[in-house]
């Protein structure tokens, strides 16, 4: 959804905002002394109206400046206000110059440059009301409340390390545990025989920590009912093959700290917001669909319910 990245500018353009209300000409020598100024000055920011270049007369304001902080990547944020305002500036030049170039060969009357426009027109309005709609609810409260509601009340999950060799028949299962039982290395056996050649290759079957649910349920369920240091006594039949497992550790997941889960958080209120402006939007309006083909009109699909779309679980 187009929305997530209009967040996302929109936050850093906030986060920026407040360092690019000093106009780049008025950014200090670090050579020469600070001058001396009125305490009242210090305080005032730089007037957002202010011009900062013009192109063909056409302004370029600071409110430009401030509105361009939002396609900062992240690399750029750590700059001084100095450093990034003059390279924000001399884009908003060349956009310019781009702009007017482009209306006086006429580019802005072909019938494709139009439908672009109209397209780029429709994407920026829907994000707009988008926007009205989800924003009221990422605020600080609404995080505290989902947090509550989906961390802190929960009681901690157990994590396991393992490892493990996937092979194609119970038979060469049956003969890798042998081999492991006679004291072969697992990470090497595994680098040799695994299929899952992901693991296997990078480091000699090993799949980290994981919960419970990351899992295909025939994997987990045998993982999970086993402590650490032991190694399977059967192999374990899955959709995939048949698994060697060796569990490595265990653990139980602490519950994390608000600030540490506050991006997931906010990603998971957007799509929320969001799912539920577009069944919204969707409901004040009249539906038809056809078939392709046919042109045959085609009874209305039932809406798919929140979050219907789940990840797949790992192999």
């Amino acid at each position: 959804m187009r929305f997530t990245s209009y967040a996302s500018g929109l936050a850093v353009a906030t986060l920026l905002g407040s360092s690019l209300l000093v106009h780049p000409s008025h950014a200090a020598d670090p050579a020469s002394p600070p001058a001396a100024a009125p305490a009242a000055d210090k305080e005032k920011p730089a007037d957002p109206a202010s011009v900062v270049a013009t192109v063909n007369g056409e302004k370029i304001t600071l409110a430009d400046v401030q509105e361009a902080a939002g396609s900062i990547p992240p690399q750029m944020r750590q700059l001084p206000p100095n450093v990034i305002i003059p390279m924000l500036v001399n884009q908003l030049i060349d956009q310019k110059a781009i702009l007017l170039a482009a209306r006086k060969d006429g580019l802005d009357k072909k019938p494709e440059t139009q439908k672009l426009m109209t397209s780029a027109a429709d994407t920026a309005l829907q994000n707009a009301w988008l926007s009205q709609s989800v924003m009221p609810h990422l605020t600080d409260a609404d995080m505290s409340k989902y947090y509550e509601e989906n961390y802190a009340n929960k009681a901690p999950e157990k994590e396991v390390h393992a490892r493990h060799i996937l092979l194609k028949t119970e038979a060469e299962g049956q003969d890798v545990i042998k081999k492991l039982k006679a004291g072969a290395d697992f990470g090497k056996l595994a680098a040799e025989l695994s299929t899952d050649k992901g693991s296997a290759q990078q480091n000699g079957g090993d799949l980290g920590w994981f919960k419970k649910g990351d899992m295909i349920p025939a994997f987990s369920d045998a993982a999970f009912a086993m402590k650490k240091g032991d190694i399977s006594t059967t192999p374990v039949k899955s959709q995939y093959g048949y698994h060697v497992i060796q569990v490595l550790d265990t653990r139980t997941d602490p519950v994390p700290s608000l600030d540490s889960v506050r991006d997931k958080i906010r990603q998971a209120l957007i799509q929320k917001y969001v799912r539920e402006a577009v069944d919204k939007a969707a409901a004040h309006v009249k539906i038809v669909r056809f078939d392709p083909t046919t042109g045959k009109q085609l009874p209305n699909a039932p809406a798919a319910p929140a979050g219907a779309a789940a990840a797949p679980a790992k192999k």
